[in-house]
């Protein structure tokens, strides 16, 4: 597919860039057309990839004596056994093979928390992130669950599961930021279909975006607060499914955790409210449900946003009741760090501690 086509299918979808009016865009501010670069430049070098997978094949058998080789020439040393690094640049080659790509994807998914250095393995193999951007985009056109169905999950997931991977990795992090390879995964985190494979989908890219924000990256908060991820992350903790949920809310409190984080979504009354507002609604539907993994999350939102005077008044206002009494108390009686995370919050707002009988 190539840019223009990859552009027909995010706006049939309704991810129009951002000039053209993004949904949550004007909320959030973000920069006209932030989307439309990156998916084109992507887009053509997996269409250059589709048509050149002899090409493929003979770079990526080229990277093999337990080192791998980036396209401008420096070497990258990888820590993998010999017997099980001939084997993944074996599946590898089989990547660039269509006939063979499936189960390739689907054997290296396997294998990426088995080794720590896969990810440099497949970011300076030739042609590997491209592939796994055909895959991606391969999909726009059929995103709905009469075509979309589990196998055609299964497969962009395991495709998705090797991003993870790259994006996991301290030294690959930065690189798939640079190339703008996570505004890929936009349009499926923003469907909205409940079926099982959309469910699976969705699940899968944010575990993507879970694993940039996981070691506290500045980079990667300035990256995200750039595109559109926080209106789709709030949109999912309201109508996914419970882990779901528990994904955007971990990349929300991410976001709150980084400073500049907090300043953005502090810095207008606008953000602020859609953010606490999604939060609140949480919170009441937890009296009910008693998700505690959810909950911890929640608390801990709150208490960052604590951390900001303009917020930490407005708090005052708002903080659902739930939280000051003891709702939560029998939920939480064996988690004690989200108790004192509560019990931290309600100090900052000078509030009173109430416990459980």
């Amino acid at each position: 597919m190539g840019a223009a086509g990859t552009a027909a299918a995010l706006h049939s979808l309704g991810y129009r860039n951002l000039q053209q009016g993004t949904p949550g865009a004007d909320l959030f501010n973000y920069p006209n057309g932030v989307l439309g670069v990156g998916v084109g430049g992507a887009a053509a070098a997996a269409g250059h990839l589709a048509g050149n997978p002899a090409v493929a094949a003979a770079a990526a058998a080229a990277t093999g004596g337990n080192s791998v080789y980036g396209s401008n020439g420096p070497q990258y040393q990888v820590r993998i056994p010999q017997a099980d690094e001939e084997k993944i640049y074996h599946l590898i080659l089989d990547l660039a093979n269509s006939a063979t790509r499936e189960q390739a994807l689907l054997e290296l998914s396997k294998k990426r928390e088995q080794f720590d250095d896969l990810a440099l393995i497949l970011w300076h193999s030739f042609g590997v992130m491209a592939i796994l951007l055909q895959e991606i985009t391969s999909v726009y056109p059929i995103l709905n669950p009469d075509t979309f169905n589990g196998v055609v999950s299964n497969r962009v997931c395991n495709a998705l599961a090797l991003l993870q991977c790259v994006a996991s990795h301290n030294e690959t992090r930065s690189l798939l930021l640079n190339a703008h390879i996570p505004l890929y995964l936009y349009p499926f985190l923003n469907s909205t279909y409940k079926t099982k494979p959309f469910e699976y989908l969705r699940l899968t890219s944010l575990g993507v975006i879970g694993a940039l924000v996981k070691n506290d990256n500045p980079e990667v908060i300035q990256f995200l607060l750039s595109t559109e991820i926080i209106p789709l992350c709030l949109r999912i903790m309201e109508t996914g499914s419970e882990l779901s949920k528990t994904v955007a809310i971990f990349i929300i409190q991410k976001i709150l955790t980084d400073d500049i984080g907090l300043a953005y979504i502090c810095q207008t009354y606008e953000r602020f409210y859609a953010v606490t507002t999604v939060l609140n609604n949480m919170v009441a539907a937890l009296v009910e449900t008693q998700a505690v993994r959810l909950l911890k999350h929640i608390i801990r939102c709150y208490l960052r946003l604590s951390d900001n005077p303009r917020a930490r008044e407005a708090l005052r206002q708002c903080l659902p009741e739930a939280l000051r009494d003891a709702s939560f108390s029998e939920a939480l009686k064996d988690d004690g760090p989200t108790k004192r995370c509560l019990a931290q919050l309600l100090v900052n707002l000078s509030d009173t501690v109430v416990t459980g009988s």
